[in-house]
Parts: structure tokens; C-alpha cells; sequence
């Protein structure tokens, strides 16, 4: 009796094994939608939780998106990394150097003036984009003269005049 229970106990440990790494495998195929194979072949994979799916050398760091759908999956340099931090924690942030981030895979929406909405609202400019770049600057300065429309046809900057504010490169179709 006793080893037919340590034998279900050890079948059942390592069903979840494989269903935890079969999970791993999802999020770092997820991940690597999302940045070109220059950045992703040595970027460091990364679950939210902070879990390293699989280690890296180059200072960028991908994630998957919230679905494993290849949608909001993003690769972060190492400012867009601290910028994520501070928008995560509703902390203040000031970028001292220019940043890039990539979700070639496009996103599952957001609003382009709240940073924190959740959802489309009337007055939120909730945007579904597509595949595109994000750029830091470090004076919002440079910000002015990029449009905030996200529907002119180019680049534009989101969340302007809060301190999560980034210019949204559009690099294929909504």
C-alpha cells in the first residue's frame, strides 16, 4: 500500500514537472515574439513573477504576454526595465538616457492617456496597436511636435505629461 502511494505521489510530481515546463516552454516561445532575433537569441526570458525562464547576457530582458498568445509580449533594455518597475509600482520615473523596447507581436490594448486603465472608457483613447517599437527620451521636451493621436499614421507619443510617457513606433498593421 505504502508503495503504490509513493509511486502515484511520484507519477503525480513529475506530471506536474513536465506541465510546469511544458508551461516554461510556452512563455519563452511567447517571449521571443516579441523582439527581433538579434535581441531575443541572448535576451534573458522572464515571467512577471520575476521567475527567469531561461538566462541571458545581452541586458535585455523579454517577457510573455498576460495569455501566452503572442499578444503584449515585450523585450525591455534595461531602462524600459526600470520604467516598468516604477509604472508596476505607480512610482515616479524619470528616464536619463534614451530606451527602446519592442512588441513586434503588438499588444492586447491600452489607453493612450491613462496610464492605469483597464479597460476602454469613452474618454480614455483606448488603442489595439500592432507590432511597434517604444522609445524613452530623457527631456519630455523632445516629445514636442510628435503627435498624441494614435490614429494619424505614425509615431506618437503616449501617456504625454505623465512620467510614463514613450513615443509609440507603429511598425505594421493594427
Amino acid at each position: 500500500m505504502k508503495r503504490a502511494l509513493l509511486c502515484a505521489t511520484l507519477a503525480m510530481a513529475a506530471g506536474l514537472a513536465q506541465a510546469g515546463e511544458a508551461d516554461a516552454k510556452a512563455q519563452i516561445k511567447d517571449a521571443l515574439m516579441a523582439g527581433p532575433a538579434a535581441i531575443t537569441g541572448d535576451a534573458t526570458i522572464m515571467a512577471w513573477s520575476g521567475e527567469v525562464l531561461r538566462q541571458g547576457h545581452n541586458g535585455w530582458v523579454c517577457y510573455p504576454g498576460p495569455h501566452v498568445n503572442g499578444k503584449s509580449s515585450m523585450c525591455l533594455d534595461g531602462l524600459w526595465q526600470r520604467w516598468a518597475k516604477a509604472w508596476m509600482g505607480k512610482t515616479d520615473f524619470k528616464p536619463d538616457a534614451m530606451g527602446m523596447a519592442y512588441m513586434l507581436a503588438g499588444d492586447e490594448g491600452s489607453s493612450n492617456t491613462d496610464p492605469f486603465a483597464e479597460s476602454a472608457t469613452a474618454d480614455n483613447q483606448w488603442v489595439v496597436e500592432g507590432p511597434h517599437l517604444m522609445i524613452l527620451v530623457p527631456d519630455p521636451a523632445l516629445l514636442e511636435g510628435i503627435s498624441t493621436d494614435p490614429n494619424q499614421g505614425g509615431p506618437y507619443v503616449m501617456w504625454k505629461g505623465t512620467p510614463y510617457a514613450h513615443i509609440m513606433v507603429p511598425v505594421g498593421p493594427r
